[in-house]
């Protein structure tokens, strides 16, 4: 599942690529998550994830230079196998789309659960590796498209641009549940499952109600402030 976008931005990647340099990054990857997982993210150092691998430490830097690749390895690999499980979403009502992507989202998530969770202030908090940082802009726009698309390709889209303003308010809807399941200290995070059941019966109503203009104006207006704040502006919508 690990994929290479690390390599392609360049950051960390020694020269030319083998089976078994492949081998060797992904298995140290998967040291430097567990070692996270299991100390946090400030604790975990590179030193200590080389110790556990048996490696050198200047091997462990020729695949990954500093925690910060670490991270954004991880925001590749989530993001790029989200959409590929996402690939089979069916044709319907934009809020059954959105419900199907929300669910796919959480069952990708869920095995890399105590790793994400140590990573929260990482991933709230950061300028430069946080879920809104530019470095993890290309991550981040293939989730969101997904939930962009998941309104524009509905039978019951809206018009432009209300569609696409629609769909990534409902990728930040989708964060928020996200952060909620992380945080989440129910037995089995059944107060996720709630909460997505509850969202799931508050979307007809939303869609009715998107059809009042002066709601649908409100819409785009709050995707401008979203866009401008959060996101990327400087990105074709």
């Amino acid at each position: 599942m690990f994929t290479d976008n690390v390599k392609r931005r360049g950051r960390g990647r020694p020269p030319g690529r083998t089976p078994q340099g492949d081998a060797a990054k992904h298995r140290l990857y998967q040291v430097a998550i567990r070692s996270i997982a299991q100390r946090g993210y400030e604790a975990a150092t590179l030193r200590d994830i080389a110790a556990q691998a048996g490696v050198s430490v200047g091997l462990l830097y020729r695949y990954f230079p500093g925690k910060q690749a670490i991270v954004l390895a991880l925001y590749d690999d989530l993001s790029a196998d989200y959409v590929r499980q996402v690939a089979g979403m069916r044709p319907g009502r934009w809020r059954e789309r959105f419900v199907f992507a929300l669910k796919t989202s959480l069952r990708v998530l869920e095995p890399h659960r105590v790793a994400l969770r140590a990573l929260i202030p990482v991933l709230v908090g950061d300028p430069e590796e946080g879920i809104f940082a530019a470095a993890t802009a290309f991550s981040r726009r293939r989730v969101q498209e997904v939930f962009e698309r998941a309104v524009t390709g509905a039978t019951d889209a809206p018009k432009p641009p209300l569609a696409d303003a629609l769909g990534r308010i409902l990728y930040l809807i989708h964060l928020a549940v996200l952060l909620w399941w992380l945080l989440d200290r129910s037995a089995k995070q059944r107060a996720t499952t709630a909460l997505v059941s509850l969202t799931a019966q508050m979307l007809p109503s939303a869609a009715l109600a998107l059809r009042v203009p002066r709601l649908r104006r409100v819409v785009v207006a709050m995707d401008e402030l979203v866009r401008d704040a959060l996101l990327d502006p400087a990105l074709p919508a």
